[in-house]
């Protein structure tokens, strides 16, 4: 079942001569429980398509749909709200709130949504994410590994229609590096969760199911690895 779809999506900056097209013309779906891995050299396009497919940057001109809904046929108000139940977001420097501990980190999503936490889920998390007898730390307690554990786990705490993963592993040495991919792989599979990561690790792109290349705002290579 499609959970995504990208229709002729474009983002431009400046104008006449000095335009700069970070994404040009790009169409692709995902199916939902799919592990897509978005590669390509600096500048080609790919951070941009990420914060776009997450309600975070409006596009110039294309279509997001996700789980059927038009993104940004959406007000700002109802964006917000996309963003906060519909994105998982995971970034290379981790954006933990330094005054908060892991728990409060990892429910921060639910809190503003001003929902109830599910103390299962939460729980179950901190099992899988290795963060118990952590709760309390703060994150400059925390070693990089496991601050990018807990990004995770907020990302994973509304149980997101996706997950977005911009550099994950960029700030991690390579046994870390393993175990986020691992982490990342267990989400996909126990939740079935859709998974769309951005990397320039090769090793780490061929564990998806799909590896999509980007180039000049353009896709060059989309291939599947393995259904």
């Amino acid at each position: 079942m499609e959970i995504l779809r990208i229709e002729n999506l474009s983002k431009y900056y400046g104008s006449g001569e000095n335009i700069v097209k970070a994404l040009d013309g790009v169409s692709f779906s995902v199916e939902k429980g799919e592990f897509l891995a978005i590669m390509g050299p600096s500048g080609s396009g790919k951070s941009t398509l990420l914060h776009i497919i997450g309600g975070v940057d409006k596009p110039t001109s294309g279509k997001v749909y996700m789980s059927g809904q038009d993104v940004y046929a959406q007000n700002d108000e109802q964006l917000a709200i996309f963003r906060r139940r519909q994105v998982g977001l995971i970034y290379q420097f981790y954006n933990l709130i330094p005054v908060l501990d892991v728990v409060e980190n990892i429910t921060l999503p639910v809190l503003l949504d001003g929902r109830e936490v599910n103390e299962d889920r939460l729980n179950e998390l901190l099992m899988i994410l290795d963060l118990k007898g952590r709760e309390k730390h703060l994150p400059n307690q925390l070693s990089g590994g496991q601050q990018q554990r807990v990004s995770i786990g907020r990302a994973l705490m509304n149980a997101p229609a996706v997950v977005l993963a911009d550099e994950p592993t960029g700030n991690l040495d390579s046994k870390n590096s393993q175990e986020i991919v691992e982490l990342l792989k267990l989400s996909n599979q126990k939740f079935g969760q859709t998974i769309i990561i951005i990397t320039h690790d090769e090793n780490i792109a061929l564990q998806a199911d799909r590896i999509m290349t980007l180039e000049d705002g353009k896709i060059i290579r989309d291939e599947v690895i393995r259904k």
